[in-house]
């Protein structure tokens, strides 16, 4: 994700530890201008949602986004499927990967642009338990050697 005028709203946090993330790719959203301001005020969860491809369209489902609070009158729903806005040859390629076996769409982070609200999409391939518990163990095996030198130091 590039640093020059973008400010985070929410990071998916778990996206690390379930897949095995691979090709990442930047889309807009189609928002209602009541999304937009909570988004501003940073109320977001992307920890259960997924982006799919359906009828040659992107759509992102289960995204949170709160109710902004000082609408009183035409809220949006917090968990609406949302439109993706995705070129068209990233589309094909996209459709073409999600066929294959065990991948999946998921979104890492949603963040502001230059002002435009954008989600940072990548291929992932389901871990397995195994996988995870590996994981586990690489980073305290690693966290176990950083105390060691620092102890020496």
């Amino acid at each position: 994700m590039p640093q020059d005028g973008v400010k985070l709203i929410a990071k998916n946090k778990k996206a690390r530890f379930n897949y095995d993330l691979g090709d990442r790719f930047e889309a807009g959203l189609v928002l209602r201008g009541s999304e937009v301001k909570s988004l501003r005020m940073g109320k977001a969860n992307l920890s259960d949602s997924y982006a799919k491809i359906k009828d040659g369209e992107g759509w992102l489902i289960s995204c949170h986004i709160s109710q902004y609070p000082f609408t009183h009158y035409d809220n949006h729903d917090p968990e609406r499927p949302r439109k993706l806005l995705l070129h068209k040859r990233e589309l094909r390629k996209l459709t073409g990967k999600l066929t294959e076996q065990g991948y999946s769409l998921i979104p890492t982070a949603l963040y502001f642009k230059n002002g435009r609200a954008k989600v940072e999409l990548a291929l992932a391939k389901g871990k397995k338990l195994f996988d995870k518990r590996q994981d586990l163990k690489k980073r305290d095996q690693q966290r176990e050697m950083e105390r060691s030198f620092r102890r020496d130091d």
